[in-house]
């Protein structure tokens, strides 16, 4: 999947997560969370095994986390991703 426009999901509310995307080359991720020392590795792993899964390898992504679970890193990463890439078609056994 290629992002090709700029994209937002989540919010900056308690155990959620802002994921914003935009066009790039290469892969950038950036994660500012409370919770970093003591899940910070955890939380780039889940933003990255999603973004394999779904066949992204280019693309800028900011994540501000909140304390968000597994769960919902993975559906707002994915989210701001099939935002980003204008996806008409979704693949649910890639998700």
């Amino acid at each position: 999947m290629e992002i090709k426009k700029e994209a937002i999901c989540g919010t900056l509310e308690s155990n959620d997560l802002l994921v914003k995307v935009a066009p790039r080359n290469g892969l950038e991720v950036t994660i500012s969370s409370e919770v970093m020392r003591q899940f910070g590795a955890r939380i780039r792993e889940v933003v990255e095994e999603t973004l394999k899964q779904m066949g992204v390898s280019q693309g800028q992504f900011v994540i501000e986390d909140k304390g968000a679970l597994d769960c919902a890193i993975r559906a707002r990463v994915q989210a701001a991703v099939l935002r980003g890439c204008d996806s008409e078609e979704l693949n649910w056994r890639g998700l």
